[in-house]
């Protein structure tokens, strides 16, 4: 007992001496004549974890070993670490704190992930942080940071090994279960798209937070085992794993038929954890970070371990150190690296953006470290592949390496770039599944029959002919209908298998970027699917899926009618070509009357022969009718003639070319710099202005855009087609080169429902109900486009036959006092003939005097 004792206090005393040499060199280094220039580094952890700790103390390492080796370099790397208490707020605070006061020159964080999210932003401020935490990528996509490093293998890497491996066993649908937080949206849009790439259905996905309670969790196990598929896919972190698997072992999940695949944000930290955890994940398969075990690695793990026995005697520490802490100490070494030549490069330049040109330098920065190859190209650590591993007993067993390496080639070798992106079971050793079994599971369908689905419906203040919600207040109920509802209903009751559901109402709907919200309600599952008249966009396509269209694709422009001019004939010569040809036509009469009266009976006698009424007429008609009586004789004249009726050739062939044109060819030609266009969101241009009813859209139209309203309402068709059922006279539609893609359906990345569902639709429309339901909800005819252009209408010239008209009754009429007048006169000579017979007849009767 005593020799045991007595061999204790030597190891403790071994310990201490090598842990005080350690910390002596540290001494050494800084205290070192030859530094000149501190560089002020903050770190920014949660100290309360074992993680953080382990992490501080290999940045401390990878310093104190850096500058033993450079023990010349100018700089030095000086640290001044804060806790951030696992809180944000802590986080951002401390960072301004070194901002602000330490002035530091860069910034090195880690777990959790939403403090580098609020570190990123700091934009105005240009200092490098280097974190060990994945990136947020939720919508709407932000400005990354431009001084953002990510110092950690990227996890979206291993997607194509996870997709591999299900393929190598042949499983057809897979369960996808992860942590609902904010980082964990990274990998699964990459993963749901990938199988569905490769032909891999996610029968099912679901999710769980930190805060969820056990009795949360075995709730949603029990789902799961409701289910026939029996191959989950898990991603979360590894403080929420050992509760999963603990629970997920009661109910009895851990047994042979269930297959359970691990991403490396858990598996990184297994041999960190507790004995029991261990144990109750026998049989799961995952991925770990690759990092090849080497001399150095052991002595600092060795280092560490000694530390961590003396400083925190009641921490435990794996076998292993975590993969955070190696990328931390990697990191730390290129950090120094790169302030040594920032520090060169300023001396010679005399440039003042040391945060620039450090973060040029950490980006150039190539080396081997402990983790393999260190380059941050982009600000991304590069991959150096994953350890497929399988649990087994209390130890982690490797069975492949992702991407394969050919056997024949050492493996250490190999680039991570050359290696191959293909699996096979030859390429993996045996693997024991839970239950101790080495018998492959197989795959099996989901029973969509079992679940009801939460379906969301944008609640619409006008087109209700597309999605209409009321709420009864006497039942409490709450009705869906429309047109969109009824395609829905119609393809839901094609399926060759029974689907429950239940509308939900969206309120916000009505606002802008609400249809948005609403489809992003499904990428976070708050919804299963959204029936209404959302538009398939590209970007939304991002997050969801959609069924193909239920509606015409493409949109259309919405004008009002122009009123139909009964001076059409006047518009295709202006009002001074009519006055010019006027003023022509009756100079060249005048001309040519100068050049014949000379020698013209025609044009001789009396001044009031010459200018009465009917030789002027005829000499002004005389260039364009040659009439028997009148002939010219002179040749001068005659040439005169011949040119003017030349240009009368031209105006008049000119005049029809143009009416024609006019009057077959109708087009709009909207001024961009005076006219506002409604809901313009294929242009650019002015704020578009929004409408959300028909009566928005006939009052706009109707009041133009020089009194407020619009010229036009770009729109898709189905919202024209209800308007013009209801205003046919008034408006038309017409049809751009502006297409979109319609409305469909929307379900979740990966959802069998999609084909499903676009299959009823493909039905539906080629048995003709599709139509038949347009029709009862919008009560429109089979064209509701703009009326024929090539039909013309007694309005059009009206005009001319008011012209011709007037000028008939005017030559009646004058026709008509002129008989009347010579009439007059005829009875006024009578008159004077009578009364000059009666006075010589009384004169005759009197006789002489």
């Amino acid at each position: 007992m005593a020799q045991m004792y007595g061999i204790s206090l030597l190891c403790i005393l071994f310990c201490f001496l090598g842990l005080l040499c350690a910390e002596v060199d540290e001494k050494v280094h800084y205290n070192s004549p030859s530094v000149v220039d501190e560089v002020d580094v903050g770190v920014i952890l949660d100290m309360g974890s074992r993680e953080a700790k382990l992490v501080l103390s290999c940045i401390s390492m990878a310093l104190s070993d850096f500058y033993n080796l450079h023990n010349n370099y100018s700089t030095r790397v000086v640290l001044h670490s804060r806790d951030s208490h696992g809180k944000a707020l802590h986080a951002l605070s401390a960072a301004l704190s070194l901002l602000d006061n330490i002035k530091v020159e860069a910034i090195i964080t880690a777990e959790p992930r939403m403090e580098a999210d609020l570190l990123e932003e700091l934009g105005g401020v240009e200092v490098p942080v280097l974190s060990l935490s994945q990136p947020i990528a939720s919508p709407p996509l932000t400005h990354r940071y431009p001084f953002f490093i990510k110092i950690r293998q990227d996890e979206t890497s291993q997607v194509m090994g996870i997709v591999s491996l299900i393929k190598t066993y042949k499983w057809k649908d897979v369960i996808l279960l992860y942590e609902s937080i904010k980082y964990a949206c990274d990998i699964i849009p990459s993963l749901i798209s990938t199988f569905q790439e490769k032909n891999v259905y996610v029968s099912y996905k679901s999710s769980v937070s930190a805060s969820s309670t056990n009795q949360q969790i075995i709730e949603e196990l029990h789902k799961l085992m409701t289910l026939k598929t029996r191959i989950i896919v898990v991603h979360m972190s590894h403080v929420l794993m050992p509760r999963l698997f603990l629970n997920a072992k009661k109910l009895g999940m851990m047994t042979e038929g269930y297959a359970w695949i691990m991403t490396s944000t858990s598996m990184n930290f297994l041999q960190s954890m507790d004995l029991s955890v261990i144990e109750s994940m026998q049989g799961v398969l995952g991925f770990k970070s690759y990092i090849h075990a080497s001399t150095n690695l052991h002595k600092l793990t060795s280092r560490i371990r000694r530390k961590f026995f003396i400083e925190e005697p009641d921490m435990e520490l794996g076998r292993e150190l975590s993969a955070d802490g190696i990328w931390a100490y990697d990191a730390t070494w290129a950090l120094s690296e790169a302030v040594e030549r920032t520090r060169i490069k300023s001396s010679t330049t005399g440039s003042s953006k040391h945060g620039a040109e450090l973060l040029r330098e950490i980006l150039q920065t190539r080396f081997e470290g402990l983790s393999g190859e260190v380059r941050y190209p982009n600000g991304n650590l590069i991959s150096n592949g994953f350890e497929i591993v399988n649990v087994i007993g209390t130890e982690v067993r490797r069975v492949g390496l992702w991407p394969y390496e050919e056997e024949k080639i050492m493996k250490e070798s190999l680039p991570f770039s050359n290696r191959r992106n293909a699996l096979s079971t030859n390429h993996l050793e045996t693997i024991i599944w839970p239950g101790g079994s080495s018998t492959i599971t197989r795959s099996s369908k989901r029973r969509l029959s079992g679940i009801k689905l939460k379906v969301g419906v944008p609640v619409k203040i006008g087109f209700k002919e597309l999605v209409r919600v009321d709420h009864d207040q006497q039942t409490n109920r709450t009705h869906v209908t429309g047109f969109c509802i009824d395609v829905f209903e119609a393809a839901i009751r094609g399926l060759p298998y029974k689907v429950h559901y239940e509308f939900i109402p969206f309120e916000d709907s009505s606002l802008v970027g609400g249809y948005d919200n609403l489809v992003y309600k499904v990428y976070l599952q708050t919804y299963d699917a959204v029936a209404g008249d959302t538009t398939i966009t590209s970007n939304r396509s991002l997050y969801v899926d959609f069924t193909i269209p239920f509606t015409d694709m493409g949109v259309g422009m919405l004008v009002r009618n122009e009123k139909e001019n009964m001076w059409v004939f006047l518009e295709p010569l202006s009002a001074n070509l009519w006055m010019t040809s006027g003023g022509f036509f009756i100079l060249t009469g005048f001309v040519v009357w100068i050049i014949e009266r000379p020698v013209n009976q025609e044009f001789q006698g009396s001044t009031s022969q010459q200018l009465n009424w009917n030789n002027i007429l005829v000499l002004l008609l005389n260039p364009c009718v040659f009439s028997e009586r009148e002939k010219l004789l002179n040749n001068l004249a005659k040439f005169v003639t011949i040119v003017w009726v030349f240009v009368v050739l031209i105006l008049t062939s000119s005049y029809t070319a143009t009416l024609a044109s006019m009057l077959t060819v109708k087009g709009i030609n909207l001024n961009s710099r005076g006219n506002n266009i409604a809901d313009l969101v294929i242009f650019g241009g002015p704020k578009p202005k929004l409408y959300y009813t028909v009566e928005q859209f006939a009052d706009a139209l109707s009041r133009g855009s020089k009194h407020g309203g619009v010229s036009a309402i770009i729109k898709e068709i189905p919202y024209l087609k209800i308007f013009l059922a209801k205003y046919p006279a008034d408006y038309s539609m017409i049809k751009p080169n502006l297409t979109t893609n319609g409305f469909g359906f929307v379900f979740p990345k990966g959802s069998k429902l999609v084909h499903d569902m676009s299959r009823q639709i493909e039905i539906l429309r080629e048995e003709g109900k599709l139509l038949e339901m347009e029709k009862a909800w919008f009560k429109t005819s089979d064209d509701v486009s703009s009326p024929n252009p090539g039909t013309l209408n007694l309005r059009n010239f009206l005009g001319l036959f008011l012209v011709s008209g007037v000028s008939s009754a005017a030559a009646l009429i004058l026709f008509f006092i002129l008989s009347l007048k010579d009439r007059w006169h005829v009875l006024k000579i009578s008159t004077a003939i009578s009364l000059s017979r009666g006075q010589l007849m009384q004169l005759i009767r009197r006789g002489p005097f």
